[in-house]
């Protein structure tokens, strides 16, 4: 049993003393991976303080010599890349062929197109007689999950960089291996020691972390609940805060929009990483006289999403992270049957694997609006299906949760879809079928959060404009 018991703090590994421990477990199989000790709030204050030791010099770099750091993290992390993406479908449960693009590929990518903001971002301003400088905010605490590791790291940890801050980044304790291959790449490309700091520990450390009075940002993803405790905390000391949170995102398939495409989108999206995905598109909101054709193409799609170990080629589906995880999406399923929706596939029920953490693909028809699972984030692969007599109705039920992250519109044309994107609270729509941008923002209105990642708009969030007059 691997054992892992180190920080790595002002440039050096430093061993945890803590005794608390998280054992991680193949999701797929079970079986023990390894153990990961927990840090405390003396961890927290110690790179701390190494962030603010650098923060001048890391400053004075300037942002075309952060960018070359930035290259060479880009090209550690390439050369693991392969062992990088079966840890994390090992842990996550993401199919191996699909860890290596989207869990892997993407954020190396990520890591780039950042450095290249370095040329073209004005980090110097003329507004009139003002000159307005970009400066680093200071010491930012970044906090990520483990439902997209590297991802999520990079999308905080890449521009926060560049804009000349200095990070203690606490990633999650439940899938620890992106980590440790990225403090392999910082060694690698000779980060400048305390720049970067990484601290494993749980919701303690977290907290010391955000409370602490020498960091001046915090930028964190995770749960809506946890949230809230985040920025309350933040506002004590008026911390700026940016947040990525919970969604329940919606498909809208308006009259016209090629149902059999709209189907089968969705569903890869609800049903991607098992349903481990934020901005996953949730709920399907169809014209009432297209429910029965909707019906059998989602009995149809669903059939298709193979369950099974990640590392298996036919593969469409994963398990879940934990237990624990598992459990969570089984209680919303308990309540859809007790509240007698009409079950289109999967359901508590149906066949799964002998081991491992596995939901089988659900669809649910005819849920209520006020129904929690037209409601709640539930972070497996459920998908909630609604029904809609008027274009305002259906525009209605897409907005009418606390959420808004992400949604999508399938029109007969895409003027008519663009009409409705517009019409929607969410920070990113997409329209018949569009491909992700990495360069857009990417956050979310209402409950799922606020500020953005994503090209210059995340490297915005990482600077204070500073404006001086001059005669």
């Amino acid at each position: 049993m691997k054992l892992l018991s180190e920080h790595y703090i002002d440039g050096a590994r430093r061993t945890i003393g803590n005794e608390d421990i998280v054992r991680v477990l193949d999701a797929a199989t079970e079986a023990p991976r390894v153990d990961v000790k927990l840090g405390n709030a003396s961890d927290a204050d110690a790179a701390v303080r190494a962030a603010t030791r650098a923060a001048l010099d890391w400053q004075a770099l300037g942002a075309g010599k952060r960018a070359q750091y930035l290259l060479a993290i880009a090209d550690a992390l390439e050369a693991r890349a392969a062992d990088l993406a079966q840890d994390i479908s090992r842990e996550v449960g993401m199919p191996l062929k699909l860890s290596r693009r989207i869990q892997v590929d993407a954020p190396i990518a990520a890591w780039r197109a950042t450095a290249a903001l370095a040329e073209t971002f004005e980090f110097v301003r003329h507004v009139g007689h003002s000159r307005v400088t970009m400066v680093p905010v200071g010491v930012v605490a970044a906090i990520t999950p483990w439902n997209y590791p590297l991802h999520q790291i990079t999308g905080k940890i890449a521009p926060a960089l560049l804009a000349g801050c200095t990070v203690v980044l606490k990633p999650s304790e439940l899938a620890p291996a992106a980590t440790l291959h990225l403090i392999e790449a910082c060694e690698a490309a000779r980060l400048p020691a305390g720049v970067l700091n990484i601290v494993s520990g749980g919701a303690a450390l977290g907290t010391a972390l955000v409370a602490h009075p020498d960091v001046r940002m915090v930028s964190f993803t995770g749960s809506t609940a946890v949230g809230r405790k985040v920025a309350a905390s933040a506002a004590g000391d008026m911390k700026r805060v940016s947040m990525e949170l919970g969604g329940k995102s919606a498909a809208v398939v308006l009259p016209g929009a090629d149902l059999q495409k709209a189907v089968k989108a969705t569903v890869a999206s609800c049903f991607l990483n098992s349903g481990q995905t934020c901005s996953a598109t949730t709920r399907l909101i169809v014209a009432r006289e297209a429910y029965p054709e909707c019906r059998a193409l989602l009995e149809q799609a669903a059939a298709a999403m193979t369950l099974g170990d990640p590392a298996d080629a036919a593969t469409r589906i994963g398990p879940l992270l934990s237990a624990t995880q598992r459990e969570r999406v089984r209680v919303h399923l308990a309540e859809a049957e007790r509240a007698g929706f009409d079950r289109i596939a999967g359901g508590p029920d149906a066949p799964v694997p002998a081991r491992g953490f596995f939901v089988a693909p659900t669809v649910y028809g005819n849920v209520a609006p006020d129904s929690r699972l037209a409601n709640e984030e539930v972070f497996g692969p459920v998908l909630a299906v609604q029904c809609y007599d008027t274009v305002e109705e259906a525009i209605a039920l897409a907005n009418g949760t606390p959420y808004g992250l992400a949604a999508t519109v399938w029109a007969a044309d895409d003027a008519t879809g663009a009409e409705v994107a517009d019409a929607l609270r969410a920070g990113q729509v997409d329209v018949n079928g569009a491909r992700f941008n990495p360069a857009a923002p990417f956050g979310g209105f209402g409950l799922s959060g606020m500020g953005r990642e994503g090209g210059v708009f995340g490297l915005e969030e990482f600077v204070e404009p500073r404006a001086v007059q001059s005669p």
